[in-house]
């Protein structure tokens, strides 16, 4: 990995761990826990694992957990943390699983960067068990709410983000593609996780970026916005709230 991508996945890891220790997050990934509904002792996969934190949890309530993620930088980090765990380098369309050897599949923010969400739901119902359990957590990457002077620019800057992603809207979706997939017992919460710290600027900064990179506002206007926004942020009046939807279904007895 060279110097630069090294530092791209230190400071993604970082974010990551700041966010994951908020109250919010903690409360979420709990609830996802008990959404679950599984036995000790019972195998799980968390898709998309990362540094392996839902790992480690799902261990500590007493289940067989087994971590999967894409990024071999990521797993290596999972596997550097926790030496104890299951972490295994996999893609979410072709899981390192046999056929019905999981009872419970969890993802966490993954079916955003997922351009046929509908083939991963596929892939899940494979390796879950008759009567296994699911769980998707993410949020809606074209609705992220953000406090600002400009308005307007904001919108723009939103919106041209969220386009810059695989399946941005796929959290909105998530009852109707369990559905498509034939999943039984579908239920969708929704939640709004509400950020005013400064940690998050980073995340901000990055929207803007993305939107400037896209075309769809120029260099002054990223300056100013992210100008804006830095001030708000070192004066405690940053306000980011992102809808997030927590959907839970069982694949059918057969």
């Amino acid at each position: 990995m060279s110097k630069n991508n090294n530092d791209s996945m230190e400071s993604l890891i970082r974010m990551l761990d700041v966010v994951d220790a908020l109250p919010a997050a903690v409360a979420l990934r709990a609830r996802s826990y008990d959404l679950l509904t599984l036995p000790d002792g019972a195998a799980v996969v968390d898709v998309g694992c990362g540094a392996g934190r839902a790992v480690d949890e799902l261990g500590e309530r007493g289940m067989r957990a087994i971590g999967v993620d894409l990024s071999e930088e990521m797993i290596a980090v999972a596997r550097h943390r926790r030496p104890r765990s299951d972490f295994r380098i996999g893609d979410a369309f072709d899981l390192p699983l046999e056929d019905g050897e999981v009872a419970g599949y969890r993802a966490d923010k993954v079916y955003h960067e997922l351009a046929d969400a509908a083939k991963a739901l596929g892939e899940a119902r494979r390796v879950l068990a008759p009567g296994g359990r699911i769980v998707l957590i993410g949020q809606d990457w074209d609705a992220f709410i953000i406090d600002s002077d400009d308005p307007a620019l904001t919108r723009t800057i939103v919106h041209a983000r969220a386009d810059l992603i695989p399946n941005p809207r796929a959290a909105r979706r998530y009852r109707n593609l369990l559905l498509d997939e034939g999943f039984q017992d579908v239920q969708v919460e929704a939640q709004a996780g509400v950020f005013t710290d400064a940690a998050m600027l980073p995340m901000l900064t990055g929207i803007a970026q993305g939107a400037r990179v896209a075309g769809a506002v120029t260099a002054e206007q990223e300056t100013a916005w992210v100008t804006e926004q830095t001030e708000r942020a070192q004066a405690g009046r940053m306000f980011l709230a992102l809808p997030i939807f927590v959907a839970s279904a069982s694949r059918p007895e057969e």
